[in-house]
């Protein structure tokens, strides 16, 4: 479960917000350490820097990851679902940088940060194969 999680391009983030109330965006990230995952607010346009994501892991630090496949070939699905806990930095280590700009070239041309770092401790996931 781990390596999907590890080699998927995108996946989806869950917080909580200050109401009680779930939130979702698509977020991309890289793997960093064991179970350990790093995503970075980018200069892409957005509403802002502080985002909804950063505002509600601040009052509330659970988290969710998924990650999926989908293909017309049901035989082929899968998920994988991290839970845990983060944080919210201003900046990383340049090995946490590198990793997302080795995994995403582009992030390279982009001012980044903050960061959001995921310290993942528990994997659930299903596949159609049964393994």
């Amino acid at each position: 479960m781990w390596e999907r999680i590890r080699n998927a391009r995108v996946g989806v983030l869950g917080t909580i917000r200050p109401d009680g109330s779930p939130h979702q965006v698509p977020f991309v990230y890289a793997a960093v350490l064991d179970r350990v995952l790093v995503s970075a607010v980018d200069s892409k346009p957005k509403s802002g820097r502080r985002l909804a994501r950063l505002v509600n892991i601040e009052a509330e630090p659970r988290v969710s990851v998924l990650v999926q496949r989908y293909e017309d070939d049901w035989s082929a699905l899968w998920w994988v679902r991290a839970d845990g806990r983060a944080v919210v930095s201003a900046d990383v280590s340049s090995g946490r940088r590198r990793a997302l700009e080795e995994k995403y070239p582009a992030y390279s041309r982009h001012d980044l940060g903050p960061f959001v770092l995921i310290e993942v401790d528990h994997l659930t996931g299903w596949d159609a194969s049964g393994s």
